[in-house]
């Protein structure tokens, strides 16, 4: 089943690990967005440097360091996305609690083990 997921922090660099999980969610046939500094494409998938308002969103994977994330707290509510899920290096327990006073789920988790295990 399809999750449509949302990466914040994409990247064009194909060693950085938001190009790799962009690459991974494709594989898997998740219908991914992506929101980053830099316009391009991964896969197929375009990196929006604007903040779009997706509808029907699954999961939020976050590749922003905490600090980072402050300007998209409200954008990422916004959505109303079933998860969040914060990739190592995100960790946030700030965000965490906001998430949870709006009913969001939140993990903190590797996107790509979630994918290789079948726990996505």
């Amino acid at each position: 089943m399809s999750k449509k997921t949302v990466v914040i922090g994409a990247s064009l660099k194909p060693s950085r690990y938001s190009n790799i999980a962009i690459n991974r969610l494709a594989d898997y046939n998740h219908e991914t967005v992506a929101i980053g500094l830099r316009e391009g494409e991964v896969r197929g998938v375009v990196i929006d440097t604007e903040l779009k308002p997706y509808k029907n969103i699954d999961t939020v994977t976050l590749y922003l360091n905490p600090e980072r994330q402050k300007e998209y707290y409200n954008y990422i509510m916004g959505l109303s996305p079933k998860r969040v899920i914060f990739n190592p290096g995100t960790e946030n327990p700030e965000f965490y609690d906001l998430l949870k006073a709006e009913g969001i789920d939140y993990e903190v988790a590797c996107t790509l083990v979630l994918l290789s295990t079948n726990q996505y």
